[in-house]
């Protein structure tokens, strides 16, 4: 066996995929990679996954796809995704695992460029990884050929159910008409995506992960709202206030790891830094530093910190908004395992709602909005803990030495200038409230933001002249959005179009799904202008 990630090796991977999963930072599989991988490999079964968002499931199919696949510039695997952020993720990440191997992976999305993409189709592409809308364009196009394709995936069906691509899902299976391997991911299995795997599937197997691999329910999420320019400034408020701050940082690039390593390094804050371009002994040392609590503060990107299983932390702080929901789920899940609780702190600026809010529907969980502590709050918080610091010293008894040095201050100054003038000489930089910037409030935040409000207001081009009463408008949303009635709200019925209002979050799947059945023409709820 590989003396390279011993576990991974046993599932059967390569010494070059090992390579590529040793740089990436992986350590071992996770549960639904272990049984994925060697079944897969195998080439035998089909295989239905269940497994929520944040399982790695996507390294589960695309390790495999990986080692099964060469080179030769025509579709051999297609995997289907509910959102363009998701197939942008799915592309990526599977491209970071062939090293070496020149296998093209390519995403393709609706609101990218189709010349772009009909020039990437053109010149040879081996893994398609597309949303289903747009994949029907380039088949109706005929600048996809599916004649070739080997493996076809289903990334997170019932998300692609809920959001009303069942019909375009079921043509592009009917157009794959060779013999094909297919894997099908979904957090649930509801009756018809059973029935699509019956008719599409072969000999097939159930792997499902147990729940309790993917709760994340003892972790407390928060979010603030902060202009890009004051990032640091929040960040080193929310560690100082922290009685025992032990957290990982999420950036989204190295250039942002190392800016803020070196911003708390200089403020005198245990920290240090990972990404791709550190070796892999530095990487040891680095993490060993942080298992010992050497260091309290790691910073890092995704995939530097791919596979770390550090126990009792406190914090995960997303720097920078996760790419998707996958995204944001693995790096959340580092708190509160071993039964503790833990806290994720996500940082959004004002045009970032949106995606939050897409995180928070796919995730199925809260974001609660968070006020960051002013900088007496602080400073006062520094002072009681300074304050217990000395009353807990107290109950020891001090060596000689501070003895004699007290017993001759204390010759020709009062004991309160003496404790004052200590207090002063330890603590005069932490407590100077001089070390921290105002935070100036954003534009939007002060005329109400998306944050504060959270709302879209969407208009709908039918009114009392086409028949449409509340109750009627409701009932449409809700069979075409999959939209609860208690989220549309401030419904305005007028002689020829309408008005509702929804949460953004809402208002994304609800365009969508009307913009998938108008075929074409313009849609019927449309965002409302002004």
């Amino acid at each position: 066996m590989s003396s390279i990630l011993p576990k991974f090796a046993a599932l059967g991977l390569s010494e070059s995929t090992l390579a590529a999963l040793q740089k990436k930072g992986f350590e071992e599989p996770s549960p639904i990679q272990a049984q994925v991988i060697p079944i897969l490999l195998e080439g035998k079964l089909d295989i239905i996954g269940q497994a929520q968002t944040g399982t790695g499931k996507t390294a589960a199919f695309g390790l495999p796809l990986i080692e099964k696949l060469s080179p030769k510039g025509e579709v051999q695997a297609l995997i289907l995704a509910p959102t363009r952020e998701l197939a942008i993720q799915v592309a990526e990440e599977i491209h970071s695992f062939a090293g070496n191997k020149a296998l093209q992976v390519v995403p393709i999305y609706g609101g990218q460029s189709m010349v772009e993409q009909l020039r990437r189709l053109k010149k040879g592409v081996d893994i398609i990884v597309g949303t289903p809308g747009r994949v029907m364009d380039h088949i109706e196009r005929k600048s996809l050929k599916l004649d070739k394709i080997q493996y076809v995936v289903l990334d997170e069906a019932d998300e692609m159910l809920n959001m009303g691509f069942l019909e375009d899902v079921e043509t592009i299976l009917s157009k794959i008409t060779q013999k094909k391997h297919m894997l099908l991911f979904s957090a649930t299995m509801p009756s018809v995506l059973m029935k699509i795997a019956d008719r599409h599937m072969g000999e097939k197997k159930v792997v499902a992960v147990k729940a309790n691999q993917l709760t994340t329910q003892l972790t407390h999420q928060i979010y603030f709202e902060v202009r890009e320019a004051d990032k640091l400034e929040a960040l080193c408020r929310i560690i100082d206030i922290e009685e025992d701050f032990y957290g990982v940082i999420f950036c989204r690039t190295k250039v942002d790891v190392d800016t803020v390593t070196h911003v708390l390094l200089d403020r005198g804050y245990a920290a240090d830094g990972l990404h791709g371009d550190i070796s892999q002994d530095m990487r040891e040392k680095i993490l060993n530093k942080f298992r010992k609590q050497n260091i309290n503060i790691l910073i890092a990107t995704d995939v530097a910190a791919r596979g770390i299983d550090i126990q009792n932390l406190t914090h995960v702080i997303n720097y920078a908004l996760p790419q998707n929901p996958e995204s944001y789920v693995h790096r959340i899940g580092r708190t509160g395992r071993a039964g503790k609780s833990g806290t994720a702190i996500t940082f959004i600026t004002p045009s970032e709602y949106r995606k939050l809010s897409f995180i928070q529907k796919i995730t199925k969980t809260e974001i609660k909005k968070g006020k960051l502590p002013g900088v007496q709050q602080v400073i006062d918080k520094k002072w009681n803990r300074i304050q217990l610091n000395i009353e807990q010293a107290l109950q020891k008894e001090a060596a000689p030495n501070y003895q004699n040095l007290a017993a001759n201050l204390l010759k020709e100054h009062s004991a309160e200038q003496v404790v004052a003038a200590v207090l002063k000489y330890a603590f005069q930089g932490e407590l100077d409230e001089k070390n921290y910037r105002n935070i100036q409030e954003s534009r939007e935040a002060k005329e109400g933001s998306v944050d504060s409000k959270g709302t879209a207001k969407l208009f709908v081009a039918q009114g009392k002249a086409q028949g449409l009463t509340p109750s009627r408008l409701v009932e449409l949303i809700k069979n075409t959005a999959k939209t609860k009635e208690h989220k549309i709200q401030n419904i305005e019925i007028m002689d020829k179009c309408s008005f509702i209002t929804v949460p953004f979050s809402e208002a994304e799947f609800i365009l969508r799904a009307f913009k998938r059945i108008s075929g074409g023409k313009k849609s019927m709820i449309e965002k409302a202008k002004g």
